[in-house]
């Protein structure tokens, strides 16, 4: 079986309407070369110039217009849409960052709340602590679909195995994200690499990938990874569509022949 994939890689504003027209032009780009199964990146609907920026468009769980938005473009494209991460009421005042999944009929199949929040000092000036808004989820979520199982992640989730061995034996793992440069320059693409091999699955990740309103530069190079550690397709920088066709039976040739998540021992 063959599944035809896009992941969508932006360089959001500070302006939701703003972005959400954009990702409207890349799903239908996507949708009009055959894509089933599509992935926006993590903080598609705004990039703020200021962290706190996310708490003014926060919306509560099931209502409001960028869950309206995610569930319409399924709907009206027919296609699987993964919403990257928005901002859900956490009720401490901070919000959640959620990925939500919707089918081609527009039905919310799944949500999953960001786990590990990205509080580091890089150096240079350069330092991030997500969790003066953002409320960690704790619980992974493993989505039913028809070409099998998908395990969903966000961001800085890439960094840490054990999430992802909490899905072993999924056939697509995804990782919408906003990767800043620096670290993307050095870690992005081992890391979702290693991913792939380690779990014997492919792997989806739309990035943002360019110059930001708050004057943060993310890296780009949203990209499919096949089981086998194989890039499929990848994009550099600026807004664009990635398409990749997704052989599940080579998914399946490939566990034969290495069963490695069989072998293991521990965990």
């Amino acid at each position: 079986m063959i599944l035809t994939v896009a992941v969508v890689q932006m360089v959001a504003a500070a302006e939701v309407a703003e972005n959400l027209a954009a990702a409207a032009l890349l799903l239908d780009r996507a949708a009009a070369q055959g894509a089933r199964l599509v992935l926006l990146p993590e903080n598609f609907a705004l990039m703020g110039r200021r962290e706190t920026d996310k708490l003014a468009i926060m919306e509560a769980d099931g209502e409001g217009p960028i869950q309206d938005w995610l569930a319409a473009q399924a709907r009206r494209l027919g296609l699987w849409l993964v919403g990257g991460s928005m901002p859900l009421a956490a009720g401490d005042g901070r919000c959640h960052a959620a990925c939500l999944v919707y089918d081609e009929q527009g039905r919310r199949r799944a949500r999953y709340d960001k786990i590990h929040l990205f509080d580091v000092d890089l150096g240079g000036g350069e330092s991030y602590r997500e969790s003066r808004s953002i409320a960690p989820g704790k619980e992974t979520v493993l989505v039913e679909t028809p070409w099998g199982r998908m395990g969903l992640s966000i961001c800085y989730d890439l960094r840490f195995p054990e999430l992802y061995r909490a899905y072993a034996g999924a056939e697509l793992l995804v990782v919408p994200s906003a990767f800043t440069h620096r670290t993307g320059l050095a870690h992005w693409d081992v890391l979702l690499r290693a991913r792939a091999i380690e779990n014997l699955a492919f792997v989806l990740a739309a990035d943002q990938g360019g110059h930001h309103d708050n004057g943060r530069e993310t890296f780009g190079g949203s990209q499919v990874i096949d089981p086998w550690g194989t890039v499929l397709g990848r994009l550099d920088k600026g807004p664009g569509v990635c398409m990749a066709h997704l052989d599940l039976d080579f998914l399946g040739q490939c566990r034969a022949a290495l069963p490695a998540l069989e072998h293991r021992r521990l965990g």
